[in-house]
């Protein structure tokens, strides 16, 4: 297929796509952190104070949920969901130990670290099953794909085992989709020669609806495990009405994560309802501090 074919073909999956969604536009800049959602008096710890209705959230069909530090009980059955992230860029040595410590004694799915932490991580987490995940051409993607494919060996041969890779936002917009998609697919080589997988970041707030169904699109093809909606370093996060499309567009055989605002229970019901399959926020460690498991188990 030449690039001219891949451009046609996906300009007719998008247009069919958006024609059939028929989706309600978002608000410029809406995010989910709408006032009128969130439970009287909540202080932001829903997947602890709120336990039932998390468990909902799982029945949902929600498989991951993301939080960073400083957490107390956790639900065993929660913490499999959770991708324990810490990804500022002024994270100390003492922080990522913790995190790793958190990970391992509440049994997380992963702890999603950037790349300069991964050797620590995989050093205290190995033999505890919690994964490590780290990031490639983050947060703006604007890499070339020869320094995105060694960022990702170099993690690989530290111990990452999951990968969650920014697009080339700049080529997408500017319509050079071969571009896109050989950057994804290089990346996805990599990893799956590894057993690693690995999640393509639209950075769905820098894209209108056409660009972000071409986004996915291509992200399907070149083979990606998920397609996620944000970076956290973006003007807003994930929103209902991008997850939506975004499931829409890949259907079910791929994951769709959802990171970025996503603060309170409502937010993640949302999420999960709208197709959401792993929920990443940051937002997520205030709403896990602190706070007792209650409620029935599932």
């Amino acid at each position: 297929m030449t690039p001219a074919d891949l451009d046609k073909l996906v300009a007719v999956i998008g247009e069919e796509l958006l024609a059939r969604l028929q989706l309600p536009r978002a608000v410029k800049g809406e995010g989910l952190n709408l006032p009128d959602l969130v439970c009287p008096g909540c202080v932001q710890r829903c997947a602890q104070t709120c336990h039932k209705n998390t468990s909902k959230i799982v029945a949902a069909g929600a498989d991951r949920v993301s939080a960073s530090e400083r957490l107390t009980k956790v639900d065993p059955a929660i913490a499999k969901l959770i991708d324990h992230t810490l990804l500022r860029p002024d994270a100390t040595a003492d922080e990522i130990a913790k995190l790793c410590g958190e990970a391992r004694r509440f049994g997380f799915a992963s702890v999603c670290v950037n790349p300069y932490w991964v050797p620590k991580a995989a050093a205290l987490l190995k033999g505890s099953g919690v994964k490590v995940c780290t990031v490639v051409g983050f947060p703006l993607g604007a890499t070339t794909t020869e320094s995105k494919r060694a960022e990702t060996v170099s993690a690989l041969r530290c111990g990452a085992t999951e990968i969650d890779m920014v697009i080339n936002i700049g080529a997408l917009r500017s319509g050079d989709q071969e571009t896109v998609r050989a950057d994804i697919a290089a990346v996805v080589e990599v990893a799956h020669a590894q057993g690693a997988i690995v999640k393509v970041i639209i950075e769905a707030a820098l894209l209108d609806d056409n660009q972000k169904a071409i986004a996915c699109t291509l992200s399907k093809m070149a083979g990606a495990d998920f397609v996620k909606t944000s970076t956290g370093f973006a003007k807003h996060g994930a929103t209902v009405h991008d997850v939506k499309l975004m499931r829409q567009v890949v259907g079910s055989e791929i994951g769709v994560k959802a990171a970025g605002g996503i603060r309170s229970l409502d937010d993640l019901k949302q999420m999960a309802a709208a197709g959401a399959t792993r929920i990443g926020a940051s937002a997520s460690v205030k709403i896990m501090e602190a706070a007792k498991v209650t409620g029935d188990g599932y």
